[in-house]
């Protein structure tokens, strides 16, 4: 039995990054004398275990061949006679397919070292064109290392495999585990770029030819810059949209609930609160009503968050100042005593409070 630290963990050491987590290939093992070493099986759809100590996953050698269309359709073959190399060549681009035994020795039969010192992204074999799931993948990492080049070869494969129906397999379900972890890297806008050129994005994601992709992708950008979360990020990309595609974009994702509601409040609210400059205290409580801002003041900070980056993608510079404003009426807002009044106005709760509020308002504003 052999052990061999393999894949992210390989290529970030050699790229000089911190390593987050190791995975570890097993050669010449059974699941049964793994269990016996004290490992945990977990995996579902191959052999992966969970140190009894480190709880890093240790994964028996294995080799794939397609039966199906989609990423699902593999059978997986893992055994005591499967070699390294077999297990690396099943891998997606070189710069995975890199391993390092125990004595510390690189094992690297594609080259991944050498591509990731000329930085380029580049398809291990063409048995990359049996998983749709890779094209994401591609994708994915383009976004991580925005310095990095996709091999013209692998481009083509990209293209091929879309022509050919492959990327019309792919769930809901795997299309956003792929997009969630592509916006949470260093240029998310990268990975819908890359995306697009080889056909794959309109296939995935049919809305998005809906949008207004340069306004899109810069305010995505800017996210990205200002490294705020998922959920904004989210939300920046869909700002200013036609609130139907991004509901039917979200649908489609099965996006988390935090994501698609955030979303469709951007699409809905980026431009009323844009315009908030001009508004007076009534239609600023209405929309602080609206948005559900007394409520959910997080989830409407957020908001303000993921609308700035759109206002900046599209140049309004003195948006900084409406947001101000909208804040500075929230903040009024939240002062006023809601069970009081509800108390003392019990036929007319929502009008007392509401009436109040543009009270306090008007007070905050006209304080300046």
């Amino acid at each position: 039995m052999k052990v061999y630290t393999v894949g992210g963990a390989v290529r970030d050491e050699l790229l000089g990054l911190a390593v987050k987590d190791r995975d570890y290939v097993v050669v010449g093992a059974t699941p049964e004398e793994m269990e016996r070493r004290g490992f945990r099986p977990v995996g579902k759809d191959f052999p992966v275990f969970l140190h009894p100590d480190t709880h890093e996953e240790y994964a028996l050698a294995r080799t794939e061949r397609k039966t199906a269309r989609g990423y699902k359709g593999f059978q997986v073959h893992a055994a005591p006679d499967v070699t390294l190399e077999q297990d690396l060549a099943r891998r997606d681009l070189t710069i995975n397919a890199i391993a390092r035994d125990e004595a510390g020795t690189l094992i690297d039969p594609h080259g991944g070292a050498a591509d990731l010192k000329a930085g380029v992204l580049r398809h291990v074999s063409a048995a990359f064109v049996e998983d749709p799931v890779r094209i994401l993948r591609v994708a994915r990492f383009a976004a991580r290392f925005p310095e990095f080049r996709i091999a013209d070869e692998t481009v083509k494969l990209m293209r091929a495999m879309v022509a050919r129906g492959e990327a019309d397999a792919l769930v809901p379900e795997r299309v956003w585990q792929e997009i969630a972890k592509g916006l949470a890297e260093p240029e998310p806008s990268r990975m819908f770029s890359v995306l697009n050129e080889c056909g794959a994005l309109e296939r995935v994601l049919p809305e998005w030819m809906r949008l207004n992709e340069t306004r899109a992708l810069a305010a995505l950008g800017i996210a990205a810059e200002r490294r705020l979360a998922l959920v904004e990020r989210f939300a920046a990309l869909f700002a200013g949209a036609d609130p139907d595609a991004v509901e039917s974009a979200c649908a489609r994702l099965k996006c988390p609930g935090d994501c698609r509601d955030l979303a469709l409040l951007a699409s809905r609210f980026s431009t009323p609160i844009e315009d908030a400059e001009r508004l007076e205290a009534a239609g600023l409580v209405e929309l602080l009503e609206r948005c559900d801002a007394l409520r959910r003041p997080e989830r409407f900070a957020a908001l303000l968050e993921a609308v700035d980056c759109d206002a900046m993608a599209v140049g309004r510079e003195r948006h900084y100042l409406v947001a101000q404003r909208v804040v500075r009426a929230l903040k009024a807002a939240q002062g006023v005593d809601a069970g009081r009044l509800a108390a003392e106005n019990p036929d007319g709760i929502a009008q007392a409070i509401h009436a109040a509020r543009v009270a306090a308002v008007e007070q905050a504003l006209s304080a300046r």
